[in-house]
């Protein structure tokens, strides 16, 4: 009861949080919009509430777009992360505002102050962003969390969890070798439990023990779990039953997502053609060599493509065509290629590929032919992921990092795959800024023989306590 209480008292500052914020937005577009536009010439004057309606609709569309984009998630984001989100539902809320006032005009208005709202918005957004994760820390200090793992490779997840020690604290790893008496006898002492990478039986046993117990639990999930997160719910009978048809995209979908390729990607290549040329421009300058670098990727129903990227490398940096994934300070890289490839401006060229239909926009991020092959045979699962088109940004880009293991995006994209729905992608093309903002996106791959060795310093701790353990257990005691 006292969780239960706890979780709630959190849910309703969260919100009480969020609308305040809202209201402060609320007003602010208020007083722009009464001294901007109310007393200009030409702008219908509003008697008795109709203003108050106004300020009104900003509020819920406000509400409406940070729910969408994550505005509201104080203290599981980062502040730069909140502050990125509500800037981008921000920009959306505006650029609509801005339309519908002028529509009530029935003229193109100035947009002068709106843009002075934007300005506003994103002072308030910035400072509630940092007071309210702030707070959030302050008044909820990090878990003591316990994480049960059935395979070596599951202690990854605790460092990537220890990379927000803000929130998470996982104090002991237990590993299902212990046993399910022995792991039920050290949990009850921990804010909470994740359960990584377990075996069907002894997870299920652990995940009813936990539920029984009211104990707050995290599941990494498998395969099968993500599938079955995106049946369809058939309730026919008096026996639930849930559909999986595994077959992708439904045509209309399909249909739905090359028409919106088409025209986002014909309108991102006419924005974007000047800043192209130049940048053609300086790599043929820099060292005479060719300004496109062409890789085959593998995309949907195993087919190969050339994907097309501006070169950011010196010629034939890859030996005998292998890849050598490039890591800080590579040598390899032009001068030309850190500045593209730190801006994000090298993956332009394949717009070209999403006019062509060899990609989409967002989808699962096309691999290698070689690292396909590779994966599959680690992997039997991989090949779900080649039931859509590849994507420029997908769901593990958003949510993922440079260096996640191919497991885990796998796991994202399937996540994707079955979650689909076009509102999604709007979503995932406008997260796709915020990660622009996270460093953590572009970490290398510096850091693993660092982490292998501290994992392999706990898994001899940990096989080390469980052999005393079985020491001090008596012959024939459980």
């Amino acid at each position: 009861m006292k969780r239960n209480t706890f979780d709630g008292m959190k849910r309703t500052i969260r919100v009480t949080e969020g609308l305040l914020e809202v209201l402060i937005l609320s007003v602010a577009y208020y007083f722009v919009w009464r001294y901007g536009y109310e007393r200009s010439d030409g702008f219908p004057a509003y008697y008795g509430n109709g203003k108050y309606v106004l300020a009104g609709v900003y509020g819920i569309l406000v509400i409406m777009l940070f729910l969408n984009f994550e505005g509201f998630k104080f203290g599981y984001l980062k502040t730069i992360e909140s502050f990125a989100s509500q800037l981008i539902a921000l920009f959306i809320v505006n650029f609509i505002t801005y339309l519908q006032l002028c529509l009530i005009a029935n003229v193109m208005i100035s947009p002068l102050p709106i843009l002075t709202l934007m300005v506003i918005d994103a002072a308030i957004a910035l400072v509630c962003s940092f007071l309210y994760n702030l707070l959030y820390h302050r008044i909820y200090p990090p878990k003591n969390m316990v994480m049960i793992f059935g395979n070596d490779n599951a202690i990854d997840l605790k460092f990537k969890m220890d990379t927000r020690s803000d929130k998470y604290r996982i104090t002991k790893l237990i590993s299902t070798d212990a046993g399910f008496d022995a792991i039920c006898q050290q949990i009850s002492g921990y804010d909470a439990v994740i359960i990584n990478d377990v075996a069907a039986g002894i997870r299920n046993d652990l995940l009813k023990y936990c539920y029984h117990n009211r104990i707050r639990t995290y599941v990494a999930p498998k395969m099968t779990d993500i599938i079955l997160k995106g049946a369809t719910d058939i309730s026919l009978f008096d026996t639930p039953l849930l559909l999986v048809r595994g077959k992708g995209l439904t045509f209309s979908q399909r249909f739905v997502k090359r028409f919106m390729d088409i025209v986002l990607s014909s309108v991102a290549l006419l924005i974007a053609s000047p800043i192209m040329l130049i940048v053609s421009l300086a790599i043929k300058i820099e060292d005479r060599g060719p300004i496109f670098y062409r890789q085959k990727r593998v995309t949907i129903g195993g087919n190969v493509f050339e994907i097309l990227k501006f070169r950011s490398m010196i010629p034939d940096a890859e030996i005998d065509g292998k890849a050598q994934p490039a890591v800080d300070n590579d040598p390899r890289i032009t001068k030309v290629g850190r500045f593209i490839r730190a801006t994000r401006i090298d993956e332009l060229p394949q717009i070209i590929n999403i006019l062509k239909g060899d990609m989409s926009i967002v989808g699962p991020r096309p691999e290698r032919v070689e690292h396909v092959r590779k994966y599959s045979k680690i992997i039997p699962e991989f090949d779900f992921r080649l039931s859509v088109k590849g994507g420029l940004t997908g769901y593990a880009q958003v949510y993922g990092k440079y260096n996640t293991t191919p497991y885990d995006k796998l796991r994202l994209d399937l996540m994707y795959i079955e979650n689909y729905s076009l509102m999604l992608d709007i979503k995932l093309i406008l997260m796709t800024i915020r990660i622009m903002l996270k460093k953590e996106s572009t970490e290398g791959f510096n850091e693993r023989k660092e982490i292998e060795q501290k994992k392999q310093e706990i898994l001899a701790h940990i096989h080390g306590e469980q052999e005393e353990q079985k020491e001090k257990t008596p012959v024939g005691s459980k």
